[in-house]
Formats: structure tokens, C-alpha cells, sequence
């Protein structure tokens, strides 16, 4: 029998501002000391109020913008709610109801949302039992975007994080660097022989290109042997493994009732005029597509080496200067 994949993807980029999500403390990527960049704030003092950071805000409306998406009018950030050793509040602020972006579209690929949350600490396991927490990180300005079940390969799906993670860096919003965890990929992967959608499994944390592809690739092959074999697919949350190039189970996926959602009491609503945004549209700079087509019609090159210089932002540059 024939199954059909659908793939949906949330990715999560930390933007580039100068100070956290909702405190003073330094937003920097680079730093090589643990525990440096805190405050009572970001490690979750009793007492303690968040302020939230308009420029993060800006960065989120300005991909809004650029993604062709609806920007909010009126929005309000939210608790959610569990426990893990890297979250010093014991919950995540972040938006439910009312997320800053709705809709739009990337590389082809339809988007549901995106909305602005806190990043967390940084667990590291350097023992079998033991482990160490760096919160430099915790608080950290992240954008999550959804995307519609609208993907059916991993090709795609790894093309389109690659798209948003250009499109981060002609914006100015941030870096999307991989390798230091700045952009995190999470597939949603489900399989059926017919137009309804099956059980759906969640890859968490991602953190290449190549992982994305991967693990994608595996989990149908997964999920396609097990439905031959008429067993059935759980709903649950996995882990990718580079060395084997295979995904392990993590925990049984959870539901957004169980993180007890409520509004954050301690944050004003956010509400944006006309001027405003009006104000975001027009200092968008030229993006990636807009810059490949004007490459092409402007100096006559073929299409492979406009692509080279929209990658390579420093390179078309130079290319024009010269």
C-alpha cells in the first residue's frame, strides 16, 4: 500500500537585539563563560518583572511583513507551564491566542503563525548522573514560525529552513547560525494511505540542514514499515541521532492543555498603530528573491550565480562593487 507523508515544521530562531527578551541582561550569542549574562530577571527571582523588548517585537512584524502574513493588532503573551531543569520560572512566556503573525507564505509553503517567545538555559550532560545548566541563554528573544501540513518530502522541508534562515539575515532579525543552536528545526511527520492526516511524530531540536533531511527521510521509512507490518504509529515527541542517522523515542507527545496556558499577568497588552506599521513596511530592506531577480535582469548573469550572490550576501556585494 501507497502512504502518503505530510510534514509540518516549527522553527525556532533567536533574534539579534542587544538585551534579552524581557530584561537588561546581554544577548550574546558569543559568550564563552557560563552564567555571565543574567540577572534576577532571567533566573527567575521571586519579586521580579519582565519589560518586554520592542525590538524583538519589530524583528517578528518585520518577517511578518516580508512573508506576507497579517500582522496583529492587538496581542498578549501567555504562561505556559511545566517543569525542566532549564527553565529557572518553571514556566515559558510566550503567545497562545494571539500570536503577532498569521498567515503568509515561504518558498512556497503556506505558514500558520509566528509568534515571540523566551529561549531557555543550556542543559549540558557531562556525566551519567550529572549534568550542568548555563542560563546566558535563558530569556533569549526566539521567533517561533509554524508552517501548514502542506510539505510532502524532506528535500522541501529542508529547502524552506534554509529560505527562512536567509531571509533572517537580509532582515537584519538575526544570525540563524545552526551550529550555535541560533535556528532549531522541528518536524511534525505523519503518514496515511488516504486524504486524512495520520498519527502524527514530532523530531525535536534539529540543528542542520543535513539532520533535517535525514531525519525526515528516516521517520517515513519508520512509519512506513510499521503501518506494513499493521502495527500502529504513536504520537510522541523523538530525538535524532548523527552518528546512527537514526530517531529515538523522547516522551509521548503532549497536548496544549496539559501546559496550562494563561495570560501573563505581569506583561501589559500589546497593542501597534497604522504609523507603526506603516513605518516596519517601509524600511524593509530588498530580500533575497527581490535581490536574485534584480541580479539576473541588471547584469545579465545566469540564474546559478545570481544564487550564489544572494547566498553569499558579502560576495554580491563585492560583485556590484566591482
Amino acid at each position: 500500500m501507497a502512504y502518503t507523508p505530510t510534514i509540518g515544521l516549527e522553527i525556532h530562531a533567536e533574534l539579534k537585539t542587544r538585551t534579552k527578551m524581557f530584561c537588561n541582561s546581554p544577548n550574546d550569542p558569543d559568550e564563552e563563560k557560563p552564567n555571565i549574562n543574567v540577572c534576577p530577571v532571567c533566573m527567575g527571582y521571586t519579586g521580579t518583572l519582565p519589560v518586554a523588548n520592542h525590538e524583538a517585537i519589530r524583528h517578528v512584524l518585520k518577517v511578518g511583513v516580508a512573508l506576507g502574513g497579517s500582522l496583529a493588532d492587538y496581542t498578549e503573551f501567555h504562561r505556559k507551564n511545566y517543569f525542566y531543569p532549564d527553565l529557572p520560572t518553571g514556566y515559558q512566556v510566550s503567545q497562545y491566542k494571539f500570536p503577532l503573525v498569521s498567515g503568509g507564505s515561504l518558498h512556497d509553503i503556506a505558514i500558520t503563525r509566528i509568534h515571540l517567545e523566551e529561549d531557555t538555559a543550556r542543559s549540558s550532560h557531562e556525566g551519567e548522573e550529572w549534568s550542568l545548566v548555563d542560563f546566558n541563554r535563558a530569556g533569549v528573544p526566539l521567533m517561533e514560525l509554524v508552517t501548514e501540513p502542506v510539505i510532502h518530502d524532506a528535500k522541501t522541508a529542508s529547502a524552506f529552513a534554509q529560505e527562512l534562515q536567509l531571509l533572517l539575515r537580509y532582515l537584519g532579525a538575526g544570525d540563524a547560525n545552526m551550529e550555535k543552536g541560533q535556528m532549531r528545526v522541528e518536524a511534525n511527520i505523519s503518514l496515511s494511505s488516504d486524504d486524512t492526516l495520520g498519527t502524527k511524530v514530532e523530531v525535536k531540536n534539529l540543528n542542520s540542514f543535513r539532520a533535517v533531511h535525514g531525519a525526515i527521510e528516516f521517520e517515513i521509512q519508520r512509519q512506513t514499515q510499521l503501518l506494513e507490518e499493521g502495527a500502529k504509529v504513536i504520537q510522541e515527541t523523538r530525538g535524532w541521532d548523527e552518528v546512527k542517522a537514526i530517531t529515538f523515542s523522547q516522551r509521548e507527545k503532549e497536548e496544549a492543555h496539559d501546559y496550562r496556558y494563561f495570560p501573563e499577568p505581569d506583561l501589559p497588552l500589546l497593542q501597534f498603530t497604522d504609523k507603526e506599521i506603516k513605518e516596519i513596511k517601509e524600511r524593509l530592506p530588498e530580500l533575497p528573491q527581490e535581490r536574485k531577480t534584480r541580479l539576473i535582469k541588471e547584469y545579465g548573469i545566469a540564474e546559478e550565480a545570481a544564487d550564489v550572490f544572494v547566498v553569499n550576501k558579502d560576495l554580491g556585494e563585492y560583485f556590484e562593487q566591482v
